[in-house]
């Protein structure tokens, strides 16, 4: 069964691309089932960018008993080396924040998980931390304005927590820590103003006013700087989202890597029914094998002889299947003497040796896989017949943008097509022009200035013994 692309004045066969060459079934519409499935099916990667998110929680929960220790190292060196003897409270509070945080790590992954729970335990941190700036005694005397905490201290202390929800790879943990500690910020700072008889702010100071006037309401215990407060949550505000932006882009590119391995590894598993793995790895690796180019190459060309009686009077099922087995027996033979199935013809196949992998010597490759081709056809029940050229071959990928297919094309390749249907004339099985029989060895049949289909001059072909 010759495709109609061989006849008489064409230079060179199509080529299907490899989502041509798949199974039917491969190309049959989606059922209804199978879309409402596909369109459930998570995107690729989804899991392990959700283990990465497990993961970065437990990590913040790492570095946030860190930071629970450092507050704990501080506070008891201060008690040790200064002689400040802190409100035990204090010790209560982060006991209490490390144990949270500790139950909340034991349950990331866990059946008992909840999406809820990252929320808020980062809620909690924030109240926690901001409610101490409201309520929480600078002195033990009572008599130091608890404004003063906003003004010795600040809200940098809130910071690491923003930070440590980046660990999450969540931009939504990333804005909702931002927002609560804003809210807890300012929250804090209305409840110890609410409670100050007498304020003064930046407004107070009048146009012009010099050294006494500032020294005057900054340093006064009634200052409450409500302008500070504005660029303290502004720029928190600021930087929140800048992290979560940041958070954002590395999804997508965790995604487009996962994406990008995935089709590597399609790519790779539907090249491996053509090529070996390792053929396959280096056509996915070095992109530019698939560029177009001119090199030199030897085609094969094989094709079934009397495939068309043979299929006469026999069920289209059977026939199929044994076509199938048998031209995957020929694929596994190329592949093994590092040649690449450029197309499937009907009832037989076109490979090439030397492109778009290199070859040392594709004569040689292509001649001994014409043999085992022979003994496969022989276990199979076909006689085959095979036409073997080399020389320069014009290849690369062609097509449009969405669909493409590798392909080969030149003299060299009509004149192992012409040589594969001249083997009839002659009775010969493999039939391979000059510039391979110096490959072959001996025990080679020479045929003399023979007139082959198609071409307009002479040549001389040999025939493998």
């Amino acid at each position: 069964m010759k495709p109609a692309e061989w006849d008489d004045g064409c230079a060179c066969p199509s080529y299907m691309s490899l989502s041509d060459r798949l199974p039917p079934k491969d190309r049959l519409p989606l059922t209804a089932s199978e879309t409402q499935q596909t369109t459930k099916a998570p995107a690729p990667g989804e899991d392990r960018l959700e283990q990465a998110e497990r993961r970065g929680l437990r990590l913040a929960i790492i570095c946030r008993t860190i930071a629970v220790g450092a507050a704990f190292l501080w506070v008891g060196g201060t008690w040790a080396f200064t002689g400040f003897y802190p409100n035990p409270w204090i010790f209560v509070g982060l006991g209490a924040f490390t144990a949270i945080g500790i139950g909340h790590a034991s349950l990331i992954g866990t059946r008992f998980d909840r999406w809820w729970m990252k929320y808020a335990i980062y809620l909690v941190d924030a109240i926690g931390i901001c409610m101490t700036f409201a309520f929480f005694p600078i002195s033990r005397s009572g008599d130091v304005p608890q404004i003063l905490a906003f003004r010795a201290y600040g809200i940098y202390y809130l910071f690491p927590l923003v930070a440590m929800a980046t660990l999450s790879l969540s931009p939504r943990l990333v804005l909702w820590t931002g927002a609560a500690v804003v809210a807890g910020w300012w929250t804090a700072f209305l409840i110890v103003v609410s409670g100050m008889e007498r304020t003064l702010s930046w407004g107070d100071l009048t146009p012009g006013a010099g050294y006494d006037a500032y020294v005057g309401v900054f340093l006064s215990p009634d200052f409450i700087g409500n302008g500070n407060r504005v660029e303290e949550t502004g720029f928190l505000f600021i930087a929140t989202g800048i992290l979560a932006l940041a958070v954002v882009r590395a999804r997508r590119v965790f995604r487009a890597q996962v994406r990008a391995q995935a089709e590597r590894e399609q790519v790779a598993a539907t090249l491996g029914r053509y090529v070996p793995e390792a053929v396959a790895r280096r056509l996915i690796d070095d992109p530019a094998a698939l560029a177009p180019q001119e090199r030199h190459a030897a085609i094969l060309v094989m094709d079934i002889a009397g495939f068309t009686a043979y299929s006469a009077g026999r069920a289209p099922g059977e026939v199929i299947d044994r076509l199938n087995g048998f031209l995957a027996g020929c694929a596994e033979v190329i592949s093994r003497h590092d040649g690449v199935v450029i197309q499937f013809t009907g009832d037989g196949l076109m490979a090439s040796f030397g492109t778009p992998i290199d070859s040392d010597a594709p004569e040689r490759d292509a001649i001994a896989a014409s043999r085992g081709l022979l003994d496969e056809a022989e276990a199979a029940g076909f006689s085959i017949r095979i036409g073997l050229a080399a020389g320069m071959v014009a290849s690369g990928s062609i097509g449009s943008s969405s669909r493409q297919a590798f392909t080969v094309y030149g003299d060299t390749v009509n004149r192992a097509a012409r040589l594969e249907a001249h083997g009839k004339m002659l009775g010969k099985a493999v039939l391979m022009d000059t510039a391979m029989m110096g490959h072959a060895g001996e025990g080679l049949e020479r045929f003399d200035r023979q007139e082959l289909k198609g071409l307009a001059d002479r040549v001389d072909v040999y025939a493998l013994g």
